[in-house]
C-alpha cells in the first residue's frame, strides 16, 4: 500500500489553521497551544496541531479497523459540507444540520426516530397513503423531510458510537456533555475560545475557515480511508 502524505506546517500555514481569535477571547485553558500574538489575533502553534493531530490519528485508526463507528459532527454552516462529505466517504454516521438533545443519552429515542423514518417509504408506498387528502399527504411529507434532515446521516447506526469527531467544541458543547457523561471518547479541532480540557483528543487549529477544517477533515479522512482498506484487504474471501 502506498504510504499517505504527511501534512506540512506550510500546508497548514496555507489553510489558515494557525489563526485563531483575538486576544480577548482566549480560554486560559488554551495557552499552552499559543504560539504568539500578531496584530491583537493569537497564532496557534502549529507544531502542536501536527503533534494533536498524529496523537489523535492512530487510536481513530484503530477504532476503524476493528469495526467501530465515530460519530461526526458539525452543524455551523461552515462545517456541516465538509462533515457531510468526509463521513459519507468513510461510511461513518454524522450530524450535520442540527444536535438533537439526547442523541447520545437517550439513544433509544433516537433508534425510535430512524425506524420511523424508515417505516415512511413504506407507508408511501401503501394503498392508504393514497387514499389521504393532498392536505395530509403534504403534513406527511414535511414530517418526513424534517426527520430526514436531521436523521439521515445516524441511520447507519443501531447502537453508540465508539467515539466523536467534533469541529467547534463551543457550538457543539450539548453533544461533548453527552459524550463525557457516557465515557465516549471526544477528538475534536478546538480554536483558542475554547478550552481543549473539555475533550481527550484537541486538534488545536482554526474553526473558522473552510480552508482550515477542510485540510483537516480531508486528512484525517485519508487516514481513516486507509485503515479501511486494509481491513478490506486482510478478510477471507468468501467462496
Amino acid at each position: 500500500m502506498t504510504e499517505l502524505k504527511q501534512l506540512t506546517t506550510q500546508e497548514l500555514l496555507d489553510a489558515r489553521v494557525h489563526f485563531g481569535h483575538s486576544t480577548q477571547k482566549r480560554h486560559p485553558h488554551f495557552s499552552p497551544y499559543i504560539f504568539m500574538s500578531k496584530n491583537g489575533i493569537h497564532i496557534i502553534d502549529l507544531k502542536q496541531t501536527l503533534a494533536c493531530l498524529t496523537r489523535a490519528i492512530k487510536p481513530m485508526k484503530a477504532l476503524i479497523e476493528s469495526g467501530k463507528k465515530i460519530l461526526f459532527v458539525g452543524t455551523k454552516k461552515i462545517a456541516k459540507g465538509f462533515i457531510k462529505e468526509q463521513a459519507e466517504k468513510l461510511a461513518q454516521p454524522y450530524v450535520s444540520e442540527k444536535w438533537l438533545g439526547g442523541t447520545l443519552t437517550n439513544f433509544i429515542t433516537i433508534r425510535k426516530l430512524l425506524k420511523k423514518l424508515s417505516n415512511m417509504d413504506v407507508v408511501k408506498e401503501s394503498a392508504g397513503y393514497k387514499h389521504l387528502t393532498k392536505k395530509e399527504q403534504l403534513s406527511f411529507a414535511h414530517k418526513q423531510a424534517k426527520l430526514e434532515k436531521n436523521l439521515k446521516g445516524l441511520s447507519t447506526i443501531n447502537r453508540l458510537p465508539a467515539a466523536i469527531f467534533v469541529v467547534d467544541i463551543k457550538k457543539e458543547q450539548t453533544c461533548v456533555k453527552e459524550a463525557t457523561k457516557l465515557g465516549i471518547p471526544v477528538f475534536a479541532i478546538v480554536d483558542s475560545n475554547s478550552s481543549p480540557e473539555m475533550v481527550e483528543y484537541p486538534i488545536p487549529a482554526n474553526d473558522d475557515a473552510s480552508s482550515s477544517i477542510s485540510v483537516i477533515l480531508h486528512y484525517i479522512a485519508n487516514e481513516l480511508a486507509s485503515s479501511m482498506d486494509k481491513v478490506q484487504k486482510t478478510k477471507p474471501e468468501t467462496k
